[in-house]
């Protein structure tokens, strides 16, 4: 047996560790994807921009989370010229301002929706003015009215305070060199912005904001890590990224410190003396080129992780522990939703933009709300009435007033507008309709109730008193059985041939304390031996070949079985005629509602039972037909 020395086995044990983590290194790297997804903080939310796409996500007053996208185009698109290194960190700065303040407005209007105080809705209906927005813009011009004053002049008047005292102390005039005055007025400018930023963390709001600012980075973080994008993983991530607004803030202030340095001794050189009001405009005038390298800066080294570089990256990564905070996973949630969003209108252009359901008007509510109809095909005003007085809870008349309506109401009526806008029925859409005063759950098992089987009802309660035993044949959604019981106490009866009517009507009898007897049973089929007062009926009465002719939401959603009567229409009919005397007692009577066209066919049909007598509805048709069975 052949003994290997010890430093040779040491030696292969160490190449194998070494193979091991090369290789382990490898897959990471393989896993991991960068991207150029990058976004921001905004209020109760976060904002995420990908190539083509922005989306912000803001959690409202209600707790959910709410989402606004939009497609952009590139500015590297815009112009040949805005891709040059410089140029193009330039307007990514100035762009990214005015994107990121419209964004801070939106976000504030959807946090602040709650229900608005009596002078919101006065600056809005008589000022046409969102009071928020006005909060935010005062905010916005003060904050750079307090940077100039900061940033600017605060630094030269703390240099100039030191040029001073130092003046006092040796009894004559002094004054630092050019170099001298750019780094201690530089040194200030760090020291204030550190103290900014330290100070701010401290207020709750702003914490929150910071909160969600780490948010952001994680769920970049856990993306480019390569994991799934939960906020459980999420969590794990780290909160700093070299990409960070933080760390081009740094990079801004450090290359603005150099670059007036060099431009101010330039000028020196020349014998050109700045000073006063010139000093400060010159400094302004050289923020588009400062920001523009500091872009530059930042975008290359987010490239690398060399360690060489860590020292430029340091203050900017040490600075983000205190502008992002540890999010909790609904701020996760979120930033998750938002940057899901860009990935998905990112890689498919046919996605397409929504946005934010802010406070409105009545008047202007009912606009949009007929506006989605109107694209869908429905024509009907009376819709979009309905959907705004139910989603409001107002009367129809009321619609149109300047009266403001929240979000949460706004949302509810347009998600309710989109849905009617697909042809399915008004009242399968809101899930309820009323029926002689009473509220009757509908959807596609059943007929919608109309108003002329409303006429019908009101027609028999005139015979029909507690000792009455009724029948409700063919009753579907069992609003006539409800409205009868709950109108007189009779003893009342329903039955239908689908069990699935039959679920949805005791669902309706149970709603309405109702005391229905349910039979499942092909007209009379399962009612043998039961005799009635009263049997009220509206059977499938639609000719067959009429049917596809019949407006789309009828056609199209409602039950078919509901609706056909057989070639003529008259088939049902026929049956009942057959056998209804077998069930009626002496001086009983039954009413069943007919078509348009329909009622000296039915009275004909159902004359061997007894005296008929046709009724007209409130329009004029001939709608109703009665027999009294013979004593």
């Amino acid at each position: 047996m052949r003994l290997e020395p010890v430093f040779l086995i040491s030696m292969k044990k160490e190449k194998k560790e070494k193979r091991e983590k090369k290789q382990k290194k490898q897959k990471c790297q393989q896993k991991c994807q960068r991207t150029s997804i990058g976004g921001q903080a905004v209020m109760e939310g976060v904002m995420m921009r990908g190539v083509s796409s922005m989306a912000t996500a803001v959690r409202d007053a209600d707790g959910i989370i709410r989402i606004e996208s939009k497609r952009v185009k590139p500015y590297r698109q815009r112009n040949r010229f805005l891709r040059l290194p410089v140029v193009r960190g330039c307007v990514a700065f100035f762009d990214s301002f005015v994107s990121g303040t419209k964004i801070l407005t939106r976000s504030a209007e959807v946090y602040g929706e709650g229900e608005p105080s009596r002078f919101e809705k006065w600056m809005a209906e008589k000022l046409k003015i969102n009071l928020m927005s006005v909060i935010i813009a005062i905010s916005m011009l003060l904050g750079i009215g307090l940077a100039v004053l900061f940033f600017v002049l605060g630094p030269i008047w703390l240099r100039k305070g030191i040029e001073w005292i130092v003046s006092a102390a040796q009894g004559s005039a002094y004054s630092f060199d050019v170099v001298a005055k750019n780094f201690i007025e530089g040194g200030f400018k760090i020291l204030i912005f550190v103290l900014y930023i330290v100070l701010t963390s401290l207020i709750k709001d702003v914490r929150r904001t910071y909160q969600y600012h780490g948010a952001e980075h994680k769920t970049i973080s856990c993306y480019e890590a390569g994991l799934e994008l939960t906020p459980e993983n999420a969590k794990k991530c780290s909160r700093v990224h070299n990409r960070c607004g933080t760390t081009f803030m740094v990079f801004v202030l450090v290359i603005s410190i150099l670059t007036f340095a060099c431009a101010e001794a330039l000028f020196n050189h020349f014998d050109l003396q700045i000073e006063g009001i010139w000093r400060v405009l010159l400094k302004i005038a050289f923020l588009p080129l400062v920001a523009g390298l500091s872009y530059e800066l930042l975008k290359g080294l987010a490239k690398t992780d060399c360690w060489v570089f860590y020292p430029l990256k340091a203050p900017g990564l040490l600075l983000q522990r205190i502008t992002t905070k540890e999010p909790d996973e609904g701020m996760l949630e979120v930033a998750i939703a938002a940057f899901n969003k860009v990935m998905e209108m990112d890689a498919d252009p046919s996605v397409p933009e929504q946005k934010f359901v802010v406070a409105m008007k009545r008047s202007q509510l009912f606009d949009e709300v007929k506006t989605v109809l109107i694209r869908g095909g429905v024509e009907e005003t009376s819709d979009a009435e309905w959907i705004v007085a139910l989603s409001l809870g107002v009367k129809r008349d009321e619609v149109r007033s300047d009266q403001l309506v929240t979000p949460k109401y706004v949302e509810k009526a347009m998600r309710l507008a989109k849905e009617r806008a697909t042809g399915r029925p008004l009242w399968y859409c809101v899930g309820n309709a009323d029926f002689y005063g009473y509220p009757i759950k509908v959807d596609e098992r059943v007929l919608i109730p109309r108003p002329e089987t409303e006429e019908l009802v009101e027609r028999a309660l005139k015979e029909i008193d507690k000792e009455s035993r009724v029948l409700d044949l063919c009753t579907g959604s069992g609003a006539i059985a409800v409205a009868v019981f709950l109108k007189t106490g009779a003893q009342v009866a329903a039955s239908d041939v689908s069990a699935d009517a039959l679920a949805l009507a005791r669902e309706n009898a149970a709603a309405n304390r109702a005391e229905v007897e349910f039979i499942e049973s092909d007209l009379f089929e399962n009612l043998q031996g039961r005799v009635f007062d009263a049997i009220l009926t509206n059977p499938p009465y639609i000719r067959s070949g009429d049917i596809p002719g019949l407006q789309r939401e009828v056609s199209a959603f409602e039950p078919r079985l509901a609706l056909d009567g057989g070639e003529d229409g008259l088939a049902c009919y026929r049956r009942i005629a057959e056998t209804a005397g077998e069930h009626l007692a002496p001086g009983g009577f039954l009413l069943a509602e007919c078509g348009y066209d329909q009622a000296d066919a039915v009275a004909e049909l159902f004359s061997a039972i007894g005296r008929t007598e046709v009724f007209s509805d409130l329009s004029g048709i001939r709608r109703m037909v009665k027999v009294v069975k013979d004593v």
